[in-house]
């Protein structure tokens, strides 16, 4: 009978031990998830400030007035005046759609500065 008695105390204390160590290992599973997370959060801010740098560096590139200065530069353009007007003229052979893929093709246009005639 005391046998008996010492067993089941044995057996509850293994059990114990045991439900102990399961949560133990699943803590430890817990915090590794959460330095994981926190990495990742981490990875994702540093992704998202370089996002919204290279946003900001393509809104500069992008921008009129660096346009008009490469262009000034390069191809010696400039921005018309506000008193200039621009004709677009569009030829029709440039109008009919392109059959392969269903796309448009892009018309070509040519700018015609209109000078205004000043009466003298």
């Amino acid at each position: 009978m005391e046998h008996r008695g010492f067993l089941r105390v044995v057996l509850a204390f293994a059990a114990l031990l045991a439900s102990l160590a399961l949560v133990i290992h699943r803590q430890s599973d817990a915090y590794r998830e959460l330095r994981a997370l926190a990495s990742a959060r981490t990875e994702r801010a540093l992704l998202e400030s370089d996002r919204s740098r290279l946003t900001a560096r393509i809104q500069l590139l992008e921008s009129r007035t660096r346009v008009a200065e490469l262009t000034a530069a390069w191809w010696n353009m400039r921005v018309p005046a506000s008193g200039e007007e621009f004709v677009i003229l569009l030829r029709p052979a440039d109008l009919q759609p392109d059959t392969r893929r269903g796309q448009r093709s892009v018309a070509r246009a040519s700018l015609l500065p209109i000078h205004r005639l000043e009466r003298e």
